[in-house]
């Protein structure tokens, strides 16, 4: 697999290594000894969750204040904008963030540590997310700040939407400021 650290250098875009002819193709899309060793990272995943989206749904941005999860996210079906944000007060990159496409065709990963907010943009017609977490889901602890917050200035590439805002949830929409979100030490 190739790691490429991305501007915040605990984020890490992970291609797998593709083997493919005119059949079709296969890559291992998980080793924990492979993961381990290539990126340095030592996690143990509990849960594996799987959404469908259609195009223009912006999911998050999403963390767990108290049961911080890691996450490795990829794209089976469709086309994402991904989104991480860096909730570590104490990091130098508190308040950062790195996007990256993710697809069916790329096959790209995302590693995002515990102590960042995640979301997503669906780019094609539908996306097939799915993604693997270091803790369970607690809703108690869920938060959500607000996917066009001004302060953060993330560049979502609403173009691709044609006019048309983003579709989100009800919890998404009434996201809160970044700068009036829980964040971790």
């Amino acid at each position: 697999m190739n790691i490429t650290a991305t501007a915040i250098p605990d984020l890490l875009i992970i291609e797998p290594r593709v083997f493919g002819d005119d059949r079709g193709f296969f890559f291992e899309s998980y080793n924990e000894r492979q993961f381990g060793k290539a990126t340095g990272v030592s996690a143990h995943f509990v849960q594996d969750n799987h959404s469908r989206s259609m195009r223009g749904v912006l999911r998050g941005l999403h963390y767990q204040i108290r049961q911080p999860q890691g996450k490795l996210v990829r794209v089976v079906a469709g086309q994402v904008f991904d989104v991480a944000v860096d909730l570590r007060r104490s990091a130098t990159t508190f308040g950062q963030a790195v996007t990256v496409t993710l697809s069916a065709e790329n096959k790209r990963m995302l590693w995002i540590p515990p102590g960042f907010a995640h979301g997503f943009l669906t780019l094609s017609e539908h996306a097939e997310f799915l993604y693997k977490t270091t803790d369970y889901w607690a809703a108690s602890e869920e938060r959500s700040i607000l996917w066009n917050d001004p302060t953060l200035a993330i560049d979502w590439p609403l173009k691709t939407l044609g006019g048309l805002p983003p579709i989100l949830s009800p919890k998404d929409a009434a996201g809160v400021p970044f700068l009036s979100a829980e964040v971790y030490p």
